[in-house]
This record gives structure tokens, sequence and C-alpha cells, in this order.
């Protein structure tokens, strides 16, 4: 469910939604998402002074405390 809804603002972003790859590490407590996306879409995703990245973590963050789950975003180049 938290990897479809990143995946999915994650595409909304970028111009180039078919090289958006998220990846969920599982953990005992903890899930992590690795976002990856085009090179020239890095700075739409992350947005000026990181603002997107936040508000998508903010997202994901309400999203997993239903969900009963603490995640985190990771974005990588």
């Amino acid at each position: 469910m938290l990897k479809e809804l990143v995946e999915y603002i994650a595409r909304s972003l970028v111009d180039k939604p078919e090289d958006v790859h998220v990846t969920e590490v599982e953990g005992e407590q903890t899930s992590v998402l690795e976002l990856k996306v085009a090179k020239e879409d890095l700075g739409k995703v992350i947005g000026k002074q990181g603002r997107t990245a936040r508000a998508m973590r903010t997202i994901l963050g309400a999203a997993s405390t239903k969900a009963r789950k603490r995640s985190v975003l990771e974005i990588l180049e």
C-alpha cells in the first residue's frame, strides 16, 4: 500500500514516469522505501530546499501511522 502511494506521487511529479522505481526493504519494525528516478527528474522529486521530499515523507508518515508501521523514504541518486 505505502509503496504504491510513493510510486503514484513520484510518477505524477516527473517527466519520465517509466523510470520511477520504488523498492521496499522490510525490517522488524521499520519499512524503508527506496525511491529511484531518472537523474534529470531528481530535482523535481526533491523540490526547492527539499520541500517536495519533506511533503512526501509527511504523507508517508501519516499513511504508515494508519497502517501501524514506521516507514522511511530514501531518495536514491
